[in-house]
């Protein structure tokens, strides 16, 4: 008697065949993803569901959004390996009819239906406001640099097409030194090394001439740098990878309870700080709350976009970072200045008094500065405060906003550690499931898909993680 469990003959015949339905579990993810795509309103969320009257009949898009789907959750995006897997993927073909779409088809589904896939993402999030997910008016929002189909090779800036050209120009010296030692020279081998050395002037000849004629180009760009492969992707400084990558800066904003992403964009400037604002209007919309508490690093830290903030409702926690070479240098910063409200000046750590002397504007933003020279002449503390004739403080004509969050801060000493604990997983695993590589396309519209066929996978098994897959159909349903 064999001590081994044994499958069934392959060539067995069987009377009455396996319902393909069998295979697939009531507790699969396969499931959910079929209701929640069959309760959709494709037409309403902007997928073209007419064919064309003439031609081969169509795939319904439904059955491509599941393929796309599955295959996000699954961490299998490329649409070559799509196309494989339905056609040998017992669950994706029970979720797709056994239909099995050619490569080229899922692809082009996949760029034609960017805004759509989009809604379909947010609607999502739509569901989980219903379900009532969202009961904590608490958020996080980072930025986290991703790497486009553009190598820093291809990726030009002034500082180094200058450079290029120049290692170029050294090169071209350089073999016409061989050339001219060659030519004194004879013997068949030194022929085909003059030839081979005329063939590698004339190419750098050449990138001499492409390099020349990309000056104007880089001139011409907005931000000084333009990509070859990505027109769309910029060089970003990065901690920790040196120079940086060519990518995209993807902002997402998560909620605290359950750790959902709420909303997100793409955007191509490496900075966060023209983000809070937006991102934060994004998540309280989408959440569907009247108030909002934003949790943010120090990048994010502006003036403009904190005053936006408190406007829309949204009570951001935003560290200020220290740009003052006061401290650095041992000496007072403006933090050791009091302001006094009632007399509208700062009292110094000697114990004067600045008063207002000027406004100007910089930058568009109403500055008010205060000194006293004649207490800064007289003050023992002079050596440790300025090295001029007198201290000198601005003060920004919303600085009243500053202060209340500076003093939110001191109030809440770990919540820049909830930020990260927050919204900084969820960047971890959707670059996991990438293969911590680059976007899979090109041009910004169709990353910001890509991008929203990962925010959907991930929102999707965290919430059949919380709530199991049958309750969540049930929600789905209702």
């Amino acid at each position: 008697m064999s001590r081994f469990v044994e499958g069934e003959d392959r060539r067995q015949p069987v009377l009455l065949p396996s319902c393909l339905d069998d295979y697939v579990s009531d507790e699969n993810p396969a499931r959910v993803i079929d209701v929640f795509v069959d309760e959709l309103d494709l037409r309403g969320l902007g997928f073209e569901i007419v064919p064309a009257a003439t031609g081969r009949p169509a795939y319904h898009p439904a059955m491509l959004l599941k393929l796309y789907i599955y295959g996000y959750l699954n961490r299998v995006q490329s649409s070559r390996r799509l196309e494989r897997e339905a056609q040998r993927n017992v669950e994706l073909m029970w979720l797709t009819g056994k239909l099995a779409p050619d490569h080229k088809t899922i692809a082009n589904f996949r760029k034609d239906n960017g805004e759509a896939i989009h809604a379909a993402c947010a609607h999502f999030i739509v569901l989980c406001r219903e379900i009532g997910l969202f009961t904590q008016a608490v958020a996080a929002v980072d930025g986290s640099k991703f790497k486009a189909v553009n190598t820093r090779d291809k990726n030009f800036t002034p500082t180094k097409l200058k450079r290029r050209i120049e290692q170029v120009a050294e090169h071209i010296a350089g073999y016409l030194q061989e050339l001219d030692t060659a030519d004194r020279l004879e013997g068949e081998a030194v022929e085909a090394r003059a030839v081979k050395l005329k063939d590698k002037i004339a190419t750098l000849r050449a990138q001499m001439q492409a390099l020349k004629a990309m000056e104007a180009q880089v001139e011409a760009s907005p931000d000084g740098q333009i990509s070859l492969t990505d027109p769309d992707a910029r060089s970003m400084a990065t901690s920790g990878r040196g120079s940086g990558i060519v990518g995209y800066n993807v902002q997402s904003v998560v909620d605290a309870e359950h750790h959902l992403i709420v909303a997100h964009d793409v955007i191509t400037t490496g900075s966060d700080r023209q983000q809070l604002a937006e991102m934060s209007g994004k998540a309280k919309d989408a959440m569907g709350l009247e108030r909002l508490e934003m949790l943010a690093d120090r990048g994010y830290f502006s003036g403009e976009e904190i005053l936006a903030c408190e406007q829309i409702g949204v009570t951001p926690y935003v560290p200020k970072p220290l740009t003052s070479g006061a401290k650095a240098d041992g000496r007072f910063g403006k933090q050791d200045f009091a302001y006094v409200p009632e007399e509208d000046a700062y009292r110094c750590p000697g114990g004067s008094l600045l008063k207002r002397r000027m406004t100007t504007v910089e930058k568009g933003l109403a500055l008010h500065r205060y000194w006293d020279r004649a207490s800064c002449q007289a003050c023992a503390l002079k050596p440790q405060c300025t090295p001029s004739v007198e201290r000198r403080i601005s003060r920004w004509e919303h600085e009243a906003t500053i202060e209340a969050l500076q003093r939110r801060m001191d109030l809440a000493p770990y919540a820049m550690r909830a930020r990260r604990r927050i919204v900084e997983h969820p960047f971890g695993t959707i670059k996991a499931w990438m293969g911590h590589t680059h976007f899979l396309m090109k041009r910004l519209p169709n990353v910001k898909t890509e991008i929203s066929l990962h925010v959907l996978a991930y929102n999707m098994k965290r919430v059949m993680q919380m709530l199991g897959t049958g309750p969540l159909m049930a929600a789905i349903r209702t």
